[in-house]
């Protein structure tokens, strides 16, 4: 995926006031007047059912709370009202279904300003959701909305800049508008690198006091995949999630006590979802990790925050695999937004001079975690250990590591220095017949989880079931009048009850390394 930077970056900015719920609803808006939305309409369909098949399956605060989808016809039109994402696949299976439906290209016109209609619908109806819901006792402040669309990105921000410079905005995080284009469509640098974001991208224009980020993506399951795959990440930017404590060194005054530290303010990401949080896929002897043991690091939902001291560095060649445990996190400087400028920068240039220092020095890092809190469970403290991982990019990989208490006693023979030659050659022939790959790329394989976790959540709907487009009756559209456009979505009452949208949760964030797309 390829972001454009067109206007100066300016600092993000979200309402200060605390809400129970940070993740942001979600609104999709698919343009179907492209003349590829024949290939675009399956891959697309396949790849948002497959994210929230996961979406419902995780244990925990939902990921994604709310979806709304509109299709961008002659005039837009609300497939999906607002709804609850979990418990609710059945449903959002059927409007994907619908959306498979529709006619495919050369069925509209494109052009028109259907998207952005559907921009100023889509707000209208959150808003107006969001009153019932603050009524209910529930709350959730910002909305994201997606725009996927085979038109001109830096056109489709004329339009928004245009027609939304009236529009209230204040619920408004920030819109993605997503050109998605076929790969012959991609110029040179594009294809390069057209990739799946691992999270919401910095390059973003900022107008109308909020953001909108343009990207250009190639329309495969993959990359589309990857795309809404980043709803699944932590969007709380209350406060940092980790705090990296390392010795003072020459960063303080010479009269400073020994005991100063330097503190990089860090976020924390996952880096793959933790199949002990998928419902249906324990065992009943597995469950999912408790966050709160002192042997334990969450990134989501992450509601404490985490100090890591470094106590050591260590020689890279010098860490055994077999001792560190658990799930991998990506550590990166925070993007909170209570931190002012001047100390969001400094922290950000302290993060990466440590990056690269590592790696001219090829080391790792040490580091203990420090106790959360004194509760009459944990009088006595139980310090983890954790090795913190350089890379060539602007991140770090944390993994716990062994302590005495954990570790068993293992015995390594020594290699034989003869063996039969008959035994070695079966062996080597056996080698030689296997493909051998440059480096591992997960995208290569699948397991069918997708299948299971979709068979595991099927309950088929007890009223009628999405038909084909020319099946069913004709959808009333209401007149448009020239100074407005009204709603085409069903009325609020059919929504969920607000009093069942959210429940309070702490949240958190971070990233990776490069594309692991696999080239054609």
């Amino acid at each position: 995926m390829n972001s454009r930077k067109l206007l100066s970056e300016t600092r993000r900015t979200f309402p200060a006031t605390k809400v129970h719920c940070q993740q942001p609803s979600r609104i999709l808006i698919v343009d179907v007047t492209s003349p590829s939305w024949a290939n675009t309409c399956s891959v697309l369909s396949e790849a948002l059912e497959n994210t929230l098949c996961l979406a419902c399956s995780l244990t925990g605060p939902c990921r994604v709370p709310l979806l709304s989808l509109y299709v961008v016809q002659n005039q837009q039109e609300c497939l999906l009202p607002f709804t609850q994402v979990k418990e609710n696949f059945a449903r959002i299976q059927a409007c994907i279904s619908e959306l498979r439906s529709l006619p495919r290209e050369g069925c509209f016109p494109q052009g028109g300003n259907g998207v952005v209609q559907a921009v100023q619908d889509g707000l209208q109806q959150f808003k107006q959701y969001s009153r019932h819901a603050a009524a209910g006792g529930s709350a959730n402040s910002s909305v994201e909305i997606t725009i996927l669309t085979s038109q001109s990105g830096k056109e489709m921000v004329k339009q928004l800049e245009k027609k939304l410079k009236d529009v209230d905005l204040v619920c408004l995080r920030r819109i993605q508008a997503i050109e998605v284009l076929k790969r012959d469509f991609l110029e040179p640098e594009d294809v390069e690198q057209c990739m799946p974001a691992e999270e919401p991208s910095s390059n973003d224009i900022a107008i109308l006091g909020m953001d909108i980020d343009v990207q250009t993506i190639e329309d495969n399951v993959i990359s589309l995949e990857m795309l809404f795959k980043t709803w699944l990440h932590d969007y709380g930017t209350e406060r940092e999630h980790l705090q990296l404590l390392l010795p003072s060194g020459g960063f303080s005054h010479a009269t400073a006590p020994k005991t100063t530290l330097m503190c990089l303010k860090c976020d924390l990401q996952e880096r793959l979802l933790d199949p002990a949080l998928l419902s249906g896929m324990a065992d009943g002897t597995t469950r999912a990790a408790d966050f709160n043991s002192p042997c334990q690091m969450a990134a989501w939902p992450a509601t404490v925050l985490y100090k890591l001291q470094v106590v050591k560095a260590l020689k890279s060649e010098g860490v055994c695999e077999s001792v560190l445990y658990g799930l991998p996190f990506i550590i990166k400087p925070t993007s909170c937004w209570q931190l002012d400028w001047d100390e969001l920068e400094t922290n950000q240039h302290g993060f990466h001079a440590l990056c690269h220092s590592l790696l001219k020095r090829k080391w790792m890092l040490l580091a203990k975690r420090e106790p959360q809190n004194t509760s009459p469970n944990w009088n006595i403290m139980v310090h983890s250990y954790y090795i913190i991982v350089p890379s060539d990019s602007a991140t770090l990989l944390v993994k716990a590591v062994a302590i005495r208490e954990l570790l068993l006693p293992s015995t390594f023979p020594a290699l034989l220095a003869e063996h039969p030659e008959r035994v070695h050659g079966l062996i080597e022939s056996a080698l030689n017949s296997l493909e051998v790959e440059v480096a591992y790329n997960p995208l290569h394989l699948k397991s069918n989880l997708y299948k299971y976790l979709k068979s595991m959540l099927y309950k088929p709907l007890h009223r009628q079931q999405a038909q084909p487009r020319d099946q069913r009756p004709e959808r009333h559209q209401p007149k448009q009048h020239q100074s407005r456009v009204k709603a085409t979505v069903a009325p609020l009452l059919m929504a969920p009850s607000p009093v069942q949208v959210f429940r309070p949760a702490g949240l958190r964030r971070d990233s990776c390394e490069r594309s692991l797309l696999p080239k054609e």
